[in-house]
């Protein structure tokens, strides 16, 4: 989650303002030998592979702040958040690979940066890797399960990522779907919002919105990374020099980054990636293969599909793009909260127009809806398309409402689990949408473009 205000600093510095304003920048990195005595590394691809890792340090947070976003836990000291990010060699595409903290992995033997004492190979869950062993062991790990040659090593913590979003003056989100968080104090009603830095980090931290967990917050993690940078590149932030100079001191105070990462990289990605926008990339999560994986010891993991893993990373080392195959598009379907087969839908036509309610049941159906297929006539005209439901179905309610954008939520209590559609004049088409199962992994690859807002604010 914090891994994206360092990806937006790699993104600032395309713009290539200027040398000495990437020189400053690179003067404030707290610098990590992060590749010290590194032997049997895997052979170096094309492009470039930054690991970015977001750590839960919250030290220069007020207490106004650790109170309003719920951050007054003890941090744990192990990467909260942990990201490949593939620069293409023609630096026209990113692609973003987001590794689950609770991963199944083996460790490399390693001195243990606590004890001092040394560990032979092991099991462990990946974000456990940066406790043991900081950032040399954490690359390592990854190395080993990737088979990726990381270039560069990125760190960022809480303060950062609040502080950057606060210098853009908000990114906007959206969401389909009420989410409520209450360890963070996430609490959004569906909706379009601009968030500010604080409010940004509860929408990136929230793991008990759904039953996803790790995996739902992932799914949000990556549009709020395609937002940020979609805020970065239309704002004019790259082209002004005292608001990128500005956005750069928000995030220099707690990046760290491995000592080759200075002003030639930033520079050269900067000549290169003028023209960059959520269309340029591309997010994904490595493909899991088990769900809930027992290792003694260690608890539930999740398991990486061996055939899944293993192709999408040989595509990040031979820098070949995800979407290839597939042509350029908008947003993606509507996710819903119910799948429409579970709902029961009857349509009534609401207006003078012959055959309307008819035209309407045979779309929603056509779209996944349980319908009656016996449409009826209302008893009076409505002005616009009206959704009655009763409210112990308001989840299947706001689902159906997705599907017909701009029509009346109306509560009918008593009425039971049928909705109820009256077709107004407005009814143009039905939405496309579509349900995710939180109890199931999601491995489909998006564009940036594919999952950010449209429409205004």
């Amino acid at each position: 989650m914090r891994a994206a205000t360092t990806l937006s600093v790699v993104v600032l510095a395309s713009a290539g303002i200027g040398h000495a304003v990437v020189t400053s920048l690179d003067a404030g990195i707290a610098r990590i030998d992060a590749f010290k005595d590194m032997k049997n590394r895997p052979r170096a691809g094309h492009g470039m592979n930054v690991l970015l890792v977001g750590t839960d340090g919250r030290d220069k947070i007020s207490e106004r702040e650790r109170r309003e976003f719920r951050l007054g836990g003890q941090p744990c000291h192990c990467t909260d958040t942990m990201m490949i990010v593939h620069i293409s060699e023609d630096r026209e595409r990113a692609t973003v690979v987001s590794l689950p903290r609770d991963s199944y992995a083996e460790t490399p033997a390693h001195v243990d940066i606590n004890s001092g004492q040394r560990h032979g190979p092991h099991p462990l869950k990946l974000n456990a890797a940066y406790a043991e062993g900081g950032p040399q062991l954490t690359i390592r790990t990854v190395e080993d399960m990737t088979h990726v040659k990381i270039d560069h090593y990125l760190e960022v913590d809480f303060t950062s990522f609040m502080r950057t979003v606060d210098v853009l003056g908000g990114v906007r989100v959206c969401t389909p779907t009420p989410l409520k968080d209450s360890y963070t104090g996430l609490d959004l009603a569906p909706g379009t919002y601009t968030l500010n830095g604080g409010q940004a980090l509860q929408y990136v931290r929230a793991r008990h919105v759904d039953g996803a967990s790790d995996l739902g917050r992932m799914k949000r993690q990556q549009r709020f990374l395609a937002a940020l940078i979609g805020k970065t590149t239309s704002s004019g932030v790259l082209l002004n020099p005292m608001k990128f100079r500005d956005v750069t001191r928000a995030v220099l105070g707690s990046v760290r980054a491995d000592a080759g990462f200075g002003t030639d990289e930033l520079l050269d990605l900067g000549r290169a990636m003028r023209n960059f926008s959520p269309s340029s990339s591309e997010f994904t999560t490595v493909p899991i293969g088990q769900l809930n994986f027992p290792v003694k010891g260690i608890g539930s993991t999740l398991k990486w599909d061996p055939a899944g893993a293993g192709h999408l990373f040989e595509s990040l080392r031979e820098d070949k793009p995800l979407t290839a195959d597939r042509p350029h598009r908008g947003p993606l379907a509507t996710p819903v909260e119910v799948d429409p087969a579970q709902i029961k839908v009857l349509v009534a036509n609401g207006t003078a127009t012959a055959g309307l309610a008819k035209r309407v049941d045979a779309a929603l159906a056509a779209a996944g809806f349980a319908t009656t297929r016996r449409p009826v006539t209302a008893p009076a005209h409505v002005p616009r398309t009206v959704i009655s439901y009763d409210p112990r179905w308001d989840r299947s309610a706001r689902s159906l409402a997705a599907a017909l954008p701009g029509s009346e939520l109306r509560a009918a209590p008593g009425q039971g689990p049928l909705l109820k559609v009256t077709a107004g004049p407005d009814f143009k088409q039905v939405h496309k949408i579509r349900f995710e199962d939180p109890g199931r992994p999601d491995q489909t690859v998006v564009r940036g473009n594919e999952v950010t807002c449209t429409g205004t604010a």
